[in-house]
């Protein structure tokens, strides 16, 4: 194991020299070790790599290949994804990404799918694999799709205004029944039409061919599983974002049928690729990061991730206290005991350049805590978006969230949010024998302390820490040997070695 790890860290940083470490061969593949749920009642579950170390999945959302309704003809809706941007991404820390796709993009007809729109996941795939980054494949929609968008003459009373459209599903799988797309306080799911669309999707409804629509879309992700899961960097499939709290009264139950119809069409594609079970990550409804209800009944295997959007305290008025994060493992129990990512988490970007405001360290302390992975939202926003729209309608500039800055008034990039980067740039826990059970990083003294237990001997570890040029590192162990540092992509460190067995510490701090 020893060597294969070296293998690994030499494939990546080229300009590592580990004396007495063979170079890899010129046709040495490198492939991330696949990924697999451990559950855990009590503790909470762990993520682990194919060598048993548990895995802290920490990273970014990605909207480059999700068809946005466009409100503005003269601006585009997304940025494309570049290797460029994975290099950064790397140099952040981060060994994951939510990569989304859009189900109107993936299926445009019923029944055909759009293998070059695949080819263009999978080609971002490799690339992320490439950098030491996995990728969870996310199918986004947002207020149900981009075709539900009211007509220039849609009429629209009281204190309701014309609907945007958004992102999601075909306009051939839009059962709406005529209803009004107007939208209540700017809430975009309590338009009719798209309560009335979702409402036909959790019933299974006749579309096409007589096929329910429900159905089409579980062999959509049939298909994106068989050629998505051979990849073993692919760490898995989040089925659906933010599923509609609106659309029946019956949701409760309804959710979780949906889910396993989803899930066993997944396994299937995973069958016929020959590929092993990849992590399903599933989530509560839309309602839960306003009022921390709508979990599904349970269902499922052994393979499950729990995925709530934890943007309380940074979306919404409800305040980021310790007791979001309980809750959340507490619902992970009732499925046995499965591990948590919370697939978004975010706020304004400019929060992370106030120095009184704690957020972005807060949130990521809560996360190393209760061993949560996350995917911020977002790396970037295009001024087109339709999350822009309402400034669009209103006449005011807009402001993009994300990594970079725009001037929507002339639609240019200004730079990276450095201050924002920097609040992202902690260690980050790429493998860790035995059971994790602390990660505490002290900011100001910029030193991390990570703890585990029931290691069994030479299994190696792996932490990324966030160096700057001149940094010395100091780290020191107890229970660990061979502790040495390797240069990372972009400028930060890996610290690695070997745990003797049975408890260990990790403390890595500055000269």
């Amino acid at each position: 194991m020893r060597w294969l790890f070296f293998l690994l860290i030499l494939f990546l940083h080229g300009d590592a020299c580990v004396p007495g470490v063979p170079p890899p061969h010129a046709d040495f593949e490198f492939r991330l070790p696949a990924l697999h749920a451990e559950l855990d009642p009590v503790e909470g579950g762990r993520i682990r790599d194919a060598h048993g170390r548990e895995v802290l999945l920490r990273g970014v959302n990605v909207n480059a290949f999700v068809e946005y309704w466009q409100y503005d003809p003269n601006l585009f809706t997304t940025y494309p994804f570049t290797p460029e941007d994975v290099d950064i991404m790397a140099g952040i820390g981060w060994n994951a990404v939510r990569l989304l796709f859009s189900w109107s993009r993936m299926e445009p007809q019923p029944g055909v799918y759009d293998e070059a729109y695949l080819d263009q996941l999978e080609e971002a795939v490799q690339i992320l694999e490439s950098r030491g980054i996995y990728t969870i494949i996310d199918a986004h929609q947002d207020a149900w799709g981009p075709s539900l968008v009211a007509a220039a003459d849609e009429v629209c009373t009281g204190s309701t205004e014309p609907a945007f459209g958004w992102d999601g599903a075909p306009a051939w799988a839009t059962q709406d029944g005529g209803a009004a797309r107007c939208v209540l306080n700017g809430v975009r799911e309590l338009s009719p039409a798209v309560t009335a669309a979702f409402s036909a999707f959790w019933a299974n409804a006749p579309g096409p061919g007589g096929v329910g629509i429900q159905t089409r879309y579980a062999s959509m992700w049939e298909h994106v599983a068989e050629r998505l899961s051979i990849y073993d960097s692919v760490a898995g499939y989040d089925v659906m974002n933010e599923p509609s709290s609106f659309a029946a009264d019956a949701m409760s139950n309804l959710l979780p049928t949906f889910y396993q119809r989803t899930l066993d069409a997944v396994r299937a594609g995973e069958a016929s690729a020959g590929a092993p079970r990849r992590l399903f990550f599933f989530e509560p409804l839309i309602l839960w990061n306003d009022f921390l209800v709508g979990v599904p009944a349970p269902f499922g295997d052994d393979q499950m991730v729990y995925a709530p959007h934890i943007y309380q305290g940074g979306l919404n008025s409800v305040g980021l206290v310790e007791a979001i994060f309980q809750q959340a493992k507490a619902e992970a129990a009732t499925f046995g005991g499965i591990p948590v990512v919370t697939g978004e988490w975010g706020s304004d970007p400019n929060r992370a350049a106030d120095p009184n405001d704690d957020y972005f360290d807060r949130h990521l302390a809560f996360q190393d805590d209760y061993r949560f992975g996350s995917t911020i939202w977002t790396w970037r926003e295009a001024c087109g978006d339709p999350h822009k729209a309402a400034s669009g309608r209103d006449g005011t500039v807009p402001f993009v969230w994300g990594f970079w800055d725009l001037d929507c008034s002339i639609n240019e990039v200004l730079g990276m949010r450095e201050p924002l980067v920097e609040a992202m740039r902690r260690p980050v826990v790429r493998a860790a024998p035995g059971d994790l059970m602390d990660v505490v990083w002290d900011r100001p003294a910029r030193s991390v302390t990570v703890r585990g237990e029931a290691a069994e001997a030479g299994e190696t570890f792996i932490v990324f820490y966030p160096a700057r040029p001149g940094d010395h590192l100091e780290p020191v162990g107890q229970g660990l040997e061979g502790i040495h540092t390797l240069p990372a992509i972009g400028g930060g460190r890996f610290v690695a070695g070997w745990t003797q067995g049975g408890d260990w510490e990790l403390v890595v701090s500055l000269r």
